[in-house]
């Protein structure tokens, strides 16, 4: 398992990068992410047979790039992360029908974008998630390869809203209705070459095991034309001192044991997806924001930075915990409980809340107006939920490779801002 992180509530630079340096260099709110920590990440998954990176996780072209580079293939979920992903460097089919497909598109619908993107000048493979995706596509594409994302009628994630499995969930084909989704592919010629599963955000392996045992069931049924299974993602990160990774070497012990039995059922090999979005980007990812006003409120006080819930979104839709640090204050400043928030015209804009919206505090050094505070582990759904809520411009991104930070995306701008808009 990789080695954990501890925690503090002071930091004093990113990648040996100096905090200060770079929020004068690059301005607040600032994204920074660490290119060792991905590459890392990466690394630890090499006993898959392919890593398909998740891009909803963080989708910038300079951290595409690093991922392919770095051995990965890509899930989109959108049109536009199919042309993200073909701008990034993936083709957009494999060379050779043995390799792995370097593009699939993952959902539940066809947008009609997406479909006519795929049907046309980007034919990448799909996984489909409803039994109208294989209508659509077979109308408009018959004769493909295809996949099949079932829902296992069980989920699992670190928020109900993260959940993925289970008969509140709208993702997936659910499990009983896998040979009816079989035999309307067969109508179209469509040929079921794969299954998926994916159950939720942030699970464990207790749970993430289950999901084995449903696809063993799965796999079975379908018979003989599987020939690659996805066990989906949601492997966690801690987020806190109290949080465990997954035993990698487990998990995938027990998939490549079932699926082993299952090659030797048909006689031939089967080969195993993982596709992790969090777990590659997460802890590589900073959020820099400055400190613009110390308040006490009754027995309360606030730290209010230039960052808010347009910038980090997780707290205010999920009640996410993120660590959160101090870059400023000397070594033995005194500590004190504290709730931060952040500038926008909104009580939910508090990044110290639990589920629900109930604030709590964090035990931090004492700070002033212009020292820095750094929120971590924010390179999974942090920039790419990011909006322009009260008209507050995207923030910057660098990116941070072998001691040399670099900008990747430039702040946005109000002519930016406003350049869509029709008067």
């Amino acid at each position: 398992m990789p080695e954990k992180t501890i925690f503090t509530n002071r930091r004093s630079e990113i990648a040996g990068v100096p905090v200060a340096r770079l929020a004068e260099e690059f301005g607040t709110p600032l994204y920074v992410y660490d290119a060792a920590k991905i590459k890392e990440r990466i690394a630890d998954l090499a006993m898959f047979d392919t890593v398909r990176y998740a891009q909803k996780a963080c989708s910038s072209l300079a951290i595409l790039k690093l991922v392919r580079k770095a051995g990965a293939a890509v899930d989109a979920v959108s049109a536009m992360e199919i042309r993200r992903a073909v701008a990034a460097g993936w083709p957009v089919t494999a060379e050779k029908p043995e390799d792995p497909d370097p593009i699939v598109y993952t959902a539940d619908i066809f947008d009609r974008d997406a479909l006519d993107l795929i049907a046309g000048e980007y034919p990448v493979h799909v996984n489909c998630g409803s039994m109208d995706m294989i209508w659509q596509l077979g109308q408009r594409a018959p004769g493909r390869e295809i996949t099949l994302r079932l829902n296992p009628g069980f989920g699992h994630g670190h928020s109900q809203k993260t959940n993925t499995g289970g008969d509140q969930s709208k993702h997936g084909i659910w499990h009983e209705d896998l040979m009816r989704a079989i035999e309307l592919a067969s109508h179209f010629d469509l040929k079921v070459k794969g299954l998926h599963m994916h159950i939720g955000s942030g699970t464990d392996l207790e749970h993430l095991a289950t999901v084995c045992e449903a696809m063993d069931r799965a796999g079975l049924a379908a018979g003989p034309r599987i020939s690659v299974i996805s066990c989906g993602g949601g492997l966690p990160v801690p987020y806190d001192n109290s949080g465990e990774y997954v035993d990698l070497a487990a998990y995938y012990k027990i998939w490549r044991e079932k699926l082993d039995l299952l090659a030797k059922v048909y006689r031939h090999p089967i080969r195993l997806e993982i596709e992790p979005g969090r777990y590659i980007v997460a802890e590589s990812g900073y959020l820099v924001s400055e400190i613009r006003a110390v308040k006490n409120q009754g027995g309360n006080l606030f730290y209010l930075a230039d960052a808010g819930f347009n910038n980090l979104a997780r707290p205010v839709m999920y009640g996410s915990h993120h660590p959160i640090s101090v870059a400023g204050p000397s070594a033995d400043a005194p500590e004190a409980d504290v709730i931060v928030g952040g500038p926008l015209c909104e009580s939910g804009d508090i990044f110290t809340q639990k589920e629900g919206g109930y604030v709590e505090k964090r035990r931090l050094p004492k700070a002033e107006v212009g020292d820095y505070l750094v929120f971590e582990v924010a390179g999974a759904y942090g920039f790419m939920m990011g909006s322009n809520y009260n008209s507050k411009p995207l923030a910057a991104e660098v990116l941070i490779e072998d001691g040399v930070p670099r900008l990747i995306r430039k702040r946005q701008s109000f002519s930016d801002l406003i350049s869509c808009e029709v008067e």
